[in-house]
């Protein structure tokens, strides 16, 4: 009795894409002056609330996963109680202890099981600019 072999690995694999490069998604969607200074301005924000310099209350939000990348919606907020808070915007990008369903933002940028990986960091790494374009996170009192 002859005894054939089977292939062992990549059984589920259909095809395989390579991945953008980061330095060509930096170049597509670079860090602004302002979106720096959003950024740095937030970090310090945070600090100082945590260090009890400053006592206005530090707010996080944000969905468990986000796949509306409309990021205006905050902005009127961090503007209306500034005094009082400092939110800011926790964005994650993947669901990583789904096993069955939506696995996120990078890995299925538009919800249609396309796994569009390279426009889903293209989406993503823009989203993040445009909160810090907005001064998501920035506003001092």
């Amino acid at each position: 009795m002859e005894c054939t072999m089977q292939p062992l690995d990549d059984l589920r694999i259909a095809s395989i894409d390579e991945l953008i490069p980061p330095v060509t998604l930096l170049e597509r969607h670079p860090l602004t002056t302002s979106a720096a200074a959003t950024i740095n301005t937030a970090r310090e924000g945070i600090h100082a609330i945590l260090h009890g310099t400053n006592d206005r209350l530090l707010v996080v939000v944000g969905p468990c996963s986000i796949h509306d990348v409309d990021a205006t919606r905050l902005r009127p907020l961090t503007e209306r109680y500034r005094k009082q808070l400092l939110i800011v915007m926790r964005v994650y990008f993947e669901k990583p202890r789904t096993t069955v369903g939506w696995k996120g933002l990078l890995n299925d940028p538009f919800l249609d099981g396309s796994f569009a990986i390279n426009e889903g960091l293209s989406i993503g790494r823009k989203l993040l600019l445009d909160l810090a374009e907005l001064e998501i996170g920035r506003a001092s009192c």
